[in-house]
This record gives C-alpha cells, sequence and structure tokens, in this order.
C-alpha cells in the first residue's frame, strides 16, 4: 500500500490455528460493502505470491464477493478504494488509486487508506494464519475483519468508527469539491523519521506512538496504528473457515 512495505510480523497479527487442512477444507476469503455507495476493493500479495481476483473490482453497496484463499502460504492486504471514475479513458479514484487501474494486479495503493492484513499458511500437520487491521497508513473507511466457523476465542479486529468526521485538520485529505475522504498519517503529514519509523527510529524501543497515532488508538483500539504497535486484541482461533472483510461494519 506504502511505498514502504511493512511487515506482517505474526506478534503483531491476531494468530488463528487450524487442526488440519483435512478438517478445515478450503479458507475462504469474503469481501462486503456494507457502505451507502459503491467501493473498489484491492488486494496486494506480498513478493512473491500470486495476486487474488485480479487485484481488485468493483463491489457496488450492499453487496460482497467470496473467494478461495490459496491453499500454500499466502501474504497481503486489501484495502476499499472510494471515488473511483472513468474520465477521459482514464480511470482513477481519489483514494487508495493503484496506478490509475480497475484491477491492480499487484500494485500497491496510494495513502491514506485503511488496511487489512493477512498472512495465511496451509499445510503440514499445524496451519496458522494471521489478520490485522492497521491504519499505520492512515484511513479512509471503517473497516472490520471478521473470523467465522472458528473455535476459541475469535474476536472481530478493526475500526467501525467514521474517522472522517473527526479526522483532526492537518491530517485531512479533502476532494475537490471540499468533503474530507480520508485522514492521514502523521508520518504522511509531517515525513519526519520519528514518525515514520525509520532511520534511528526504526526498532521497537525507538519507534513509538504519537500524538497522531494516539488519535487512531482511541478510537480503534484493535488497530496497529504505527509500525511497532501492539493491537489490543491477540487471541487465538482455531478454524475457521472464512475471513470477511467488511468496509462500514
Amino acid at each position: 500500500m506504502a511505498k514502504t512495505s511493512l511487515p506482517l510480523a505474526a506478534s503483531f497479527l491476531l494468530l488463528i490455528s487450524f487442526s488440519s487442512a483435512a478438517d478445515t477444507g478450503r479458507l475462504f476469503l469474503t469481501v462486503v460493502n456494507n457502505c451507502p455507495f459503491t467501493v473498489w476493493p484491492a488486494i496486494q500479495p506480498n513478493a512473491g505470491h500470486p495476486v487474488l481476483e485480479k487485484g481488485g473490482f468493483a463491489l457496488p453497496t450492499f453487496t460482497h464477493r467470496s473467494f478461495s484463499a490459496p491453499t500454500t502460504h499466502w501474504s497481503g492486504r486489501i484495502w476499499a478504494r472510494t471515488g473511483c471514475a472513468h474520465y477521459n479513458g482514464k480511470f482513477s479514484c481519489i483514494t487508495g488509486d493503484c496506478g490509475n487501474r480497475l484491477e491492480c494486479n499487484g500494485l500497491g495503493g496510494a495513502t491514506p487508506a485503511s488496511l487489512a492484513q493477512f498472512d495465511l499458511h496451509h499445510g503440514g500437520h499445524k496451519d496458522f494464519s494471521s489478520y490485522g487491521v492497521s491504519l499505520v497508513d492512515g484511513y479512509n473507511v471503517p473497516m472490520t475483519v471478521t473470523p467465522h466457523e472458528g473455535h476459541g476465542v475469535c474476536p472481530v479486529v478493526g475500526c467501525r468508527e467514521d474517522l472522517l468526521k473527526t479526522c483532526p485538520g492537518h491530517l485531512q485529505v479533502r476532494s475537490h469539491a471540499g468533503h474530507v475522504v480520508a485522514c492521514k498519517s502523521g508520518c504522511e503529514a509531517f515525513h519526519s523519521d520519528e514518525l515514520c519509523c525509520q532511520g534511528h527510529y526504526n526498532s521497537p524501543n525507538t519507534c513509538k506512538a504519537s500524538s497522531h497515532s494516539l488519535f487512531f488508538k482511541h478510537a480503534c483500539p484493535s488497530t496497529f496504528t504505527f509500525a511497532h504497535d501492539s493491537p489490543s486484541l491477540m487471541h487465538d482461533c482455531s478454524s475457521p473457515r472464512e475471513l470477511k472483510v467488511i468496509f462500514c461494519h
């Protein structure tokens, strides 16, 4: 999503354990649009992993789309693009744009945008998957990830709040019409090593929360809000058959 790739560290993500591939069958990813407007979901695999669903598609309001996750290890991210349109023969989106393409085909997207991150493992006697919602790159729509048919403690994680209504003025992104369409991270707003956790600040000991990341954390405590953040919900969940990404949950 952002130009710099954020690691999907297992210690940062919600761990899901699977008893065996035979017991669970196929794992499905489902993307749901509960927003009162069309969104254009985008999917970007991490390096070395296949593109799913050509990397992007339109999803009208109150519809969903399900697809099988790979049966081998896969990691990547899903986000919503908003305000997309064809104009003078070119497709573009107000938020989350991936190089003026409907089908992102592996490309990342423009920040700020809310991200669902996945690290899915299959094979062997024990299979593990992880999921989380990141606001490290900012926010554009409410987003949650919900596991289904899992056992144990299986919390919904993410951000249900409409942060466009409360985004501080210095973090706001506005459309040409003057509407707030996204909320920047402190890193994107000010480009400092400290806020971006770069250079000397690129370690758990030196990368700390800021007033900007705390705006997101206070509203949505189960999300990642800076590079070395730890969300509030980190529970084991076994054998979900589906991971559902819900926009405007």
